[in-house]
C-alpha cells in the first residue's frame, strides 16, 4: 500500500488541463445523471444547423457527438483548455473562440440555433438569449447547489452552503432573459474517493471544490483524509446536477 507521502506526490503530479477524468478509473467513482446528456446533446446536434458550446473545457464532451451541425462554435476561457479543445474538435470542422466564463459573446444576435453548455462556470442569461435565433434552444447540465460539500466541509470545516447554483435560481434567471423553460431536473449523485491522491487531482482540477487549493496550505486536513480512508474505506460524497432546457420564443 502506498504512503501518505508517495500519493501526495502522486497527486500532485498529475496533468490538470481539460475535462478528461479517465485517469480517476479505479481511484474515484461518480453516479452519472439518468438523463444522459451527452447522448440528448447529441441528438440536439444532429439537428441543429448552427450551434455553440459554451465553456467547453478541452472540448472532450462536444467531440464526442455523432453528427456535427454545418456550422460548429466553442467557446473556452482557458487558454490550456482552448488549445485542447481546437485539435479535437478540428475534425468536426469546429471553432473555438477565446472568452471569459463572464465576458459577452463575440456573436451577432440570433447567430445559433442551439446552444448548449456543461457545467458552465458562470451563465449569462442575457448573452445566451440575444445569440439565439428565435425558436432556438438552450441545452446544459449544470452543477446543483452544495456539489460536493461533504469534501468541502472536510477540507475546509463547516462552509455554507451557497445558493447561487439552485436550480429555481436559474430557472427564474432564463425567464428573465425572455426564455422559457421547457424542462428542469436534478439530481444528488454518490461519489466515492478511494485514495488521497484522487482527492487532490479532483481539488486541483475542479478548482471551486475549495478555492485556492494547494497540498501546503490544507496538508494536515489532507493526513486526516488519508487515516479517514484507511480506517473507514472510500470517502463519500454527493454531486449536485441539473438538466435545463429553454427556449427562445419565436417571433410571431
Amino acid at each position: 500500500m502506498a504512503s501518505f507521502e508517495e500519493l501526495v506526490a502522486e497527486g500532485e503530479s498529475v496533468p490538470v488541463e481539460g475535462w478528461d477524468f479517465s485517469w480517476f478509473a479505479g481511484r474515484a467513482t461518480e453516479q452519472r445523471p439518468s438523463w444522459r446528456y451527452a447522448r440528448l446533446m447529441g441528438d440536439r446536434m444532429a439537428q441543429a444547423e448552427r450551434a455553440l458550446d459554451l465553456q467547453t473545457g478541452g472540448g472532450e464532451v462536444l467531440a464526442g457527438i455523432p453528427k456535427a451541425p454545418p456550422v460548429l462554435m466553442a467557446t473556452e476561457g482557458w487558454p490550456p483548455n482552448a488549445a485542447l479543445a481546437r485539435t479535437r474538435l478540428a475534425p468536426l470542422g469546429g471553432q473555438v473562440v477565446e472568452v471569459g466564463e463572464s465576458d459577452d459573446l463575440p456573436f451577432d444576435d440570433g447567430s445559433f440555433d442551439l446552444v448548449v453548455s456543461r457545467h458552465p462556470v458562470t451563465i449569462r442569461w442575457d448573452e445566451v438569449a440575444r445569440v439565439l435565433a428565435p425558436g432556438g434552444t438552450y441545452f446544459s447540465q449544470q452543477v446543483g447547489a452544495g456539489s460536493v460539500h461533504e469534501l468541502t466541509d472536510f477540507i475546509m470545516g463547516p462552509q455554507p452552503i451557497s445558493q447561487v447554483r439552485d436550480p429555481e435560481r436559474a430557472r427564474s434567471a432564463a425567464t428573465a432573459a425572455g426564455l422559457t423553460v421547457q424542462e428542469l431536473r436534478s439530481e444528488a449523485l454518490r461519489m466515492e474517493f478511494f485514495d488521497v491522491a484522487a482527492v487532490i487531482v479532483f481539488l486541483r482540477k475542479v478548482i471551486w471544490t475549495v478555492p485556492s487549493f494547494t497540498v501546503r496550505a490544507y496538508y494536515d486536513h489532507l493526513q486526516a483524509m488519508h487515516a479517514h480512508i484507511g480506517n473507514h474505506g472510500p470517502f463519500v460524497a454527493h454531486s449536485q446536477r441539473f438538466l435545463i432546457e429553454a427556449q427562445r420564443p419565436s417571433r410571431r
